[in-house]
């Protein structure tokens, strides 16, 4: 199975990829790790990613096809596998096809931006063991405190409002016309982002199952 979930930033694709990755054993791959990646590695690539990124804005579609290129061939992929945040752009899309033959389905999560601006403004993570928080809807236990290793927590330079107003701003520009590509294609599956986790997650299984 090949699955590409769609949805502005926060809108809760990484949360259920990794749900439907351990559900469907297949990989998840994240763009945004991907290119994290090689940021924290600080290649010449990452120092160029970290600014385009810290700054709101989107890497080129050629860094981010050829990683990508690169990431499926590995064995985790056999089975199939999902894309989270990729393509971002219909340009991205109609290449898509080239790098990983015909989709299956294609998930649109709907989310407001003003619940997005709340989301991602609050979030903290951590830089030790990858936990998430949000200082609302899932703070920890004590306050900038790693619940899982004690390390301090962090928020992301991208997770500020001016950014993730700037990143909302970029994604109905660009991103959003990808939604009408696929929906032409016959292959979108369009869920409310917005509610409990695992009911938007047994939604899309059904969707996909049926």
């Amino acid at each position: 199975m090949k699955l590409v979930l769609i949805g502005c930033p926060g809108a809760g694709k990484g949360t259920q990829a990794k749900k439907l990755s351990k559900y469907f054993n297949i990989a998840h791959i994240s763009t945004g790790d991907l290119l994290r990646e090689q940021m924290k590695q600080g290649t010449e690539l990452g120092k160029k990613v970290s600014e385009i990124m810290n700054a709101g804005g989107l890497v080129s579609d050629d860094i981010v096809s050829a990683m990508l290129a690169e990431r499926i061939k590995e064995d985790d992929c056999k089975n199939g596998y999902i894309l989270d945040g990729y393509p971002r752009n219909v340009a991205q899309a109609e290449g898509l096809g080239a790098i990983t033959g015909e989709l299956d389905k294609v998930v649109c999560f709907n989310v407001d931006d003003s619940v997005i601006v709340d989301r991602m403004t609050g979030r903290r993570g951590c830089p030790k063991c990858g936990q998430m928080f949000h200082i609302k809807y899932n703070p920890p236990k004590a306050e900038g405190v790693c619940d899982s290793c004690g390390e301090a927590l962090i928020q992301r330079k991208d997770d500020n409002e001016e950014t993730v107003v700037n990143r909302l701003k970029v994604y109905h520009e660009t991103t959003a016309p990808v939604i009408d590509y696929y929906k032409n294609k016959g292959i979108l599956f369009e869920v409310d982002g917005t509610g409990d986790i695992d009911e938007i997650f047994k939604k899309v299984v059904a969707a996909l199952e049926a």
